[in-house]
């Protein structure tokens, strides 16, 4: 099942580091057949208060994606970006194109804030 590597930036301070950073993710992300899915762009807020930006990298499976992050060459990138931004980043399996919001009733608890 594909997974993908979510970050929440905040306070990104584009300068050297960042254009190095960009400049090398790519070669990182080939070994593990990782693509990006979303890398900033325009926004429409339809609720809530958002900022920053919004990064997804979709990988085959999550095995991939562990691996990428911990890859040698991601990790020798990656001062790059923390040293010169804020954020959250997670991993997340995705979902089956047969997918249905009810399917989580099975999987976890019912309760205020399931969406």
């Amino acid at each position: 099942m594909a997974s993908y590597a979510v970050a929440h930036l905040h306070h990104v301070e584009i300068g050297p580091d960042i254009v190095a950073y960009l400049e090398a993710i790519d070669a990182t992300l080939a070994p593990f057949a990782g693509r990006f899915v979303i890398h900033g762009g325009d926004k429409e807020q339809l609720e809530g208060a958002w900022s920053g930006d919004l990064i997804v990298i979709g990988f085959p499976d999550r095995a991939a994606a562990r691996a990428w992050y911990a890859s040698p060459a991601y990790q020798a990138i990656l001062p790059l970006r923390t040293r010169n931004s804020q954020g959250d980043v997670i991993l997340i399996d995705g979902v089956g194109d047969d997918h249905r919001a009810t399917d989580i009733l099975s999987r976890q608890a019912v309760g205020p804030g399931v969406a």
